[in-house]
């Protein structure tokens, strides 16, 4: 339940329109529901910004469908990542807003399509092997009501796949960039742009790479001052970044 859901809910209580009573029996699952085996943060919309999200990995179909079961009266869109077509399964015979998307491995579950962003989050990554973090990166953002365009596969290697987009970059409010190997494709991108650029290195590479270390060390040592920088593998955690700094300011 988010500000504009729990506005709406107080003046309906003030027209008459629903009992206090029924308002305190809406609002009797925050700030958490103790499942037993997790406590579903009901108030993280209200504080951040965007309900809490699944963390799939680890956990069994069942726990991620009570977990979902829990968050869906709350209305708000809801996010299930780094799952399988079998959780999937479990999850959609709760609700047929239910979407897997393949390239993300990670379900989403549409209720508020309001946009709140102000511009657009542009994601791009540097070769075919990070678009499944270049995705969940769109997934998270879109999701927390932004437009997101993405471009995938110009990394450095093939400069002018990068500069071919490059008016699409100026126009973007911010960037994700996605890369495995060297992890050189965020310094570029900051130097064509003058907005927040977040760097998400992968593991993607040979064996020096050490599993993404050698991307996410060069990546926090650029050049550019626009770039900053999120852990390994960590779609999610830029996609949140960038709604963040792109959201509407009341």
């Amino acid at each position: 339940m988010n500000r504009k859901h729990i506005r709406e809910m107080l003046e309906a209580v003030r027209s008459g329109a629903i009992t206090p009573e029924q308002g305190i029996e809406r609002l009797a699952s925050m700030p958490f529901e103790d499942l037993g085996f997790a406590r579903v943060d009901h108030h993280r919309t209200m504080r951040q910004g965007f309900p809490e999200v699944v963390f799939g990995p680890g956990k069994k179909p069942d726990q991620v469908a009570a977990i979902v079961r829990s968050l869906l009266p709350q209305k708000s869109n809801i996010l299930i990542t780094r799952c399988s077509r079998q959780v999937y399964s479990r999850v959609r015979r709760l609700t047929s807003k239910a979407s897997y998307h393949d390239a993300a491995q990670a379900i989403s579950i549409v209720q508020d399509p309001t946009i709140y962003g102000e511009g657009t989050i542009h994601v791009v990554c540097a070769g075919t092997s990070d678009i499944t973090v270049a995705e969940e990166a769109a997934l998270t953002a879109r999701l927390m009501g932004n437009i997101v365009e993405a471009t995938f596969d110009v990394g450095v290697a093939g400069i002018h796949r990068l500069l071919s987009i490059r008016d699409a970059l100026t126009r973007a409010r911010v960037i994700i960039v996605v890369a495995g190997m060297e992890g050189a494709l965020p310094s570029v991108v900051g130097g064509l742009v003058s907005v927040p650029v977040i760097a998400v290195p992968t593991s993607i590479g040979y064996g020096s790479s050490f599993g993404g270390l050698t991307a996410l060390l060069a990546m926090l040592n650029s050049c550019a001052s626009n770039v900053t920088v999120v852990n390994i593998d960590n779609g999610f955690g830029a996609g949140f970044v960038a709604s963040l700094i792109n959201r509407k300011r009341s």
